[in-house]
């Protein structure tokens, strides 16, 4: 595992993270999603994250408010969307730092839970489990066991059965 700091985003580095998130995905369909998270009422500025190496942002992580509705109530969770390393230091453990760190800092603010959809391989190290084993459901048709979810805090996701509604800001 490479040295990185991990310390909250700030504006000026908007354009170093976009880099960073251009050169993690194939499209630039992740880097616009946290611009459009960036300018709504569900971006968490606590909670955009970058990894720092030898003064370079290298990786970036963010986590947002969506809801879980159901027929009987409307609950709000954290979707963690994207995760992103640059390709040349992915597998080091930097992805790995920002999450540990995300679920860290999103307890410390008081969330109970977090729902992402991702790869079924990586995410349950960190805790995660499939969605479904809370009754709780994506909005889209994807494999069950890469809709995940993990409590922050002791039955964080007990009463949260439903449907996960992702703002429109997630809308390409």
């Amino acid at each position: 595992m490479i040295n990185v700091e991990i310390r909250e985003e700030n504006a000026s580095d908007y354009e170093a993270v976009r880099t960073v998130l251009l050169n993690a995905f194939e499209s630039s369909d992740e880097a616009d999603l946290v611009d459009r998270i960036r300018s709504s009422k569900f971006y968490i500025p606590e909670l955009s994250l970058v990894a720092v190496h030898k003064k370079k942002i290298v990786g970036h992580i963010l986590f947002s408010e969506i809801e879980i509705r159901s027929t009987k109530n409307t609950s709000k969770t954290l979707a963690l969307a994207p995760v992103s390393v640059i390709q040349q230091l992915q597998g080091n453990g930097i992805g790995a730092k920002l999450i540990m760190n995300g679920l860290e800092k999103a307890t410390d603010l008081g969330f109970d839970s977090v729902i992402l959809l991702g790869h079924s391989d990586y995410y349950p190290r960190f805790g995660f489990e499939p969605a479904s084993t809370w009754e709780i459901k994506p909005p889209f048709d994807v494999p069950p066991e890469n809709f995940m979810g993990i409590e922050l805090v002791p039955k964080g996701l007990d009463k949260k059965k439903g449907i996960v509604q992702y703002p429109s800001v997630w809308q390409l």
